[in-house]
């Protein structure tokens, strides 16, 4: 040990106890721990996974934290070894003052699952503080007529250690006169008295020095001193008494600096000088000297520092008055401080998570505590949030609260949530803290993609070009991200005759289809298959639309003739009777186009007759009838040249030649002139059976008059000897050149040269 005992060896410096106190608790029960203060950063207070039955790497795995009600990080948790560490070196006296024991309060914190697990650690002192005199020499004036045994109080010295650290003791330099006497307050402090043992003679020694010592009881123990001066005076036979012994005072904790807290009064017999009565403090600790300020003539003890209720709630003055021959009188003051709502509550967020998926169910969104430094109701606090939120406050510990979903959120109906958590207490008036926190929704591929139509209707024409776009086939998702990306495809068609994949494609990005060849509206009008829309998430999600592709007509035929054809190697000849009525059906011309709509619209026209005006060409069905009654004038072979055209645009046509044979005594039923068959249709109601019997009608005759011409046409080869053999040719001869066409121009590209038929009749053909 070094001389003076001043110091602690240094081995003893770094001592660090460890007491666990108590048993373990099950559940919420709190555990105390206990370190001596000063010692180093670093050093191990305690296993708390063992102390909490916890394996190791559990209090990682379970996210655990600590958390201090002062919010000062003075300790750490080893989260891989469960090892509570310090993490600074503390101070007893910066952390509780006067306070004993000094108690640092803290929680620990377990997410997964949730768990609150309260402890204590309660910080030791050491003795490394040394008492200290307010002032360097304190001077008492005592009457030389004293009596032996009387008691002068004397100024405390201040230890800011506690416990058995604190001031124990009290002793004087030896003297002939005086001894000290240690007395304790009623809390437990120390305070000398000066106690005469041997009467004074002013006259034999005026004034007296001593040396007080005080001694804590610290091992070593570690001890101030101050100077007591003397002065022994004549008789003043009367001390100051205080009007009260003992003051109670209660102060609001927001009084102003300079308030008047208390004013105390003595009065003293005596007169002159040794009535005159001074105030000071007789014990005067730091806190007290820098926040009450008491006057030496009046009394008064005024405020000059704001108080704080919440770090300290009570006060202890003592107060002497002395008069002016040495003699004193002492009283104490009881100041409590009244707390006031002056601390609004304070929120801490614990953990906080976001996003959150949105079809997660009753999920923790965070964790966080409230606390109010205030008092009573000052104190007491509720908790909320706003209303008509998917979200609930679940208290979970004390003064822990969590914030949990209310079910399962829909990120399409809102992505992101504003949260305003308010802590109101119950003070008056009533003070509140709001701390706002933002929660997102993250995406979950929830919503198929969605067509726009559940069926489209696209139109092409044909003979389009390959490659061709024929439309657009479009769907949205309401997901976000990867969920919300859409690809196209086409699904295999319910005909597996449909060749799908050679006729079109889509494009998977945008839905584009494509034609892949030029299309035949004759060989195919119409198909229809389905497309699929699949999203990207995992799982993907799909949708389908009907397409119906309708494929439209193009003028690409020309109209074909059927009757009569006009690839056999002799033409046949229509017969005439000479005695034929105007409107005679002479023949009938029947031709069909490949083509749809108006493009199959077929209209017939006379281009050419070698006598015109003798013979006329129904525009709508093709019938060729006679247009006036026949002479003997007129020639007995015709030419006619009929046009057939379509409706389309640019029209297309094709040309039939007819030879007509004029012919006596060939007999045909009456034929009403086609003025009467006009008359007829239009007073006749329109019946399809009607229609029937006139196509009927027609067919028969047009098979009749083919079998008369077949007929003749044998009967004349076989007058013409055996150069016609197999064969059925009406002799031509040149056309007289003043033949002129007689319906305009049409669609066919070279003249017709007429020639004419030079065939002898004679008499008639019976049939």
């Amino acid at each position: 040990m070094e001389a003076g005992g001043e110091r602690f060896p240094k081995q003893r410096q770094v001592l660090i106890l460890f007491i666990l106190l108590g048993v373990a608790f099950a559940g919420w029960e709190s555990r105390r721990y206990s370190v001596m203060e000063e010692t180093m950063s670093g050093t191990l207070v305690a296993n708390l996974a063992k102390d909490l039955g916890l394996g190791v790497g559990e209090l990682a795995a379970r996210e655990a934290r600590v958390v201090s009600e002062d919010n000062e990080p003075r300790v750490q948790l080893d989260l891989q070894t469960g090892e509570l560490i310090l993490n600074e070196k503390l101070d007893r006296e910066e952390m509780c003052g006067p306070t004993d024991p000094c108690v640092m309060r803290f929680q620990v914190l377990l997410k997964k699952p949730l768990g609150v697990f309260r402890a204590e650690l309660v910080v030791r002192d050491i003795n490394d503080h040394s008492p200290e005199f307010p002032e360097r020499e304190m001077t008492l004036k005592i009457l030389e007529t004293s009596p032996p045994g009387t008691v002068f109080p004397l100024k405390t010295a201040q230890d800011l250690d506690v416990g058995n650290n604190n001031i124990q003791n009290y002793n004087i330099s030896p003297n002939s006169h005086f001894h000290v006497s240690t007395r304790s307050w009623g809390d437990g402090r120390k305070y000398p008295e000066l106690v005469l043992y041997k009467e004074l003679d002013r006259e034999e020694q005026a004034e007296l020095r001593l040396t007080l010592t005080a001694l804590d009881g610290g091992s070593p123990p570690r001890s101030g001193t101050t100077q007591v001066r003397i002065l022994v005076l004549d008789v003043n036979d009367n001390a100051p008494e205080f009007a009260q012994t003992h003051y109670q005072v209660q102060v609001p904790e927001n009084s102003p600096v300079g308030a008047l807290i208390v004013k105390v009064s003595a009065r003293d017999l005596d007169t002159g000088t040794n009535g005159e009565i001074s105030y000071s403090f007789f014990y005067s600790s730091q806190e007290i000297s820098t926040t009450f300020e008491l006057s030496s003539i009046s009394g008064e003890v005024r405020l000059i520092k704001k108080l704080d209720f919440e770090t300290i709630s009570s006060y202890e003055l003592y107060i002497d008055a002395s008069d002016g021959g040495g003699l004193s009188g002492k009283c104490s003051v009881s100041i409590e401080v009244l707390d006031v709502n002056d601390n609004s509550p304070e929120l801490i967020i614990s953990s906080l998570t976001s996003p959150i998926p949105e079809n997660s169910p009753e999920t923790e969104v965070a964790l966080f505590r409230i606390r109010d430094r205030d008092s009573g109701d000052n104190g007491r606090m509720t908790c909320s949030i706003q209303d008509e939120l998917p979200f609930l406050l679940k208290p979970s510990a004390e003064n822990f609260y969590t914030l949990v979903t209310n079910g399962e959120l829909d990120r399409e109906i809102k992505a992101e949530y504003n949260i305003t958590i308010t802590v109101t207490d119950l003070g008056t008036p009533r003070l509140k803290t709001e701390h706002n926190i933002t929660v997102l929704v993250s995406d979950v591929n929830d919503n198929a993609p969605a067509f726009t139509q559940a069926s489209y209707t696209l139109r092409v024409r044909e003979n389009n070009s390959p490659a061709l776009h024929i439309g657009t086939v479009s769907a949205t998702d309401t997901d976000a991200g990867a969920n919300a990306q859409v690809t196209y495809s086409l699904l295999p068609p319910a005909d597996p005759h449909v060749p799908l994949a050679s006729l079109v494609s889509i494009n998977a990005d945008n839905g584009h289809l494509f034609a892949l060849r030029s299309l035949d509206y004759e060989a195919l009008r119409a198909f229809e298959f389905r497309v699929g829309a699949a999203d990207r998430g995992s799982p993907p999600l799909s949708s389908q639309a009907l397409v119906r592709v309708l494929v439209e007509d193009d003028n690409d035929n020309a109209p074909f003739v059927l009757y009569p054809l006009q690839n056999t190697s002799a033409p046949c000849t229509e017969l005439l009777p000479r005695a034929a009525e105007p409107g005679y059906l002479v023949t009938k011309v029947v031709a069909v186009d490949g083509d749809a709509g108006q493009n199959a619209w077929l209209s017939y026209q006379l281009l050419k007759a070698t006598e015109p005006g003798l013979f006329g060409v129904w525009a709508h069905n093709g019938e060729v009838r006679t247009a006036r009654p026949l002479s003997e004038r007129d020639a007995a072979r015709h030419r006619l040249l009929v046009l057939v055209k379509d409706n389309g645009e640019p029209p297309l046509s094709a040309s039939v030649t007819l030879h007509v044979l004029l012919v006596d005594g060939f007999s045909q039923p009456h034929l009403p002139p086609p003025e009467a068959e006009a008359e007829a249709a239009a007073a006749a109601p329109a019946d399809p059976l009607t229609v029937y019997l006139v196509v009927a009608l027609a067919s028969v005759s047009s098979l009749f008059l083919f079998s008369v011409l077949v007929f003749v046409v044998v009967r004349l080869c076989g007058r013409g000897g055996a150069a016609r053999a197999g064969r059925c040719s009406v002799p031509e001869g040149p056309f007289p050149g003043h033949l002129v066409d007689v319906s305009g121009t049409g669609t066919l590209s070279h003249s017709y040269q007429y020639q004419d038929i030079s065939l002898p009749i004679v008499g008639h053909y019976g049939l």
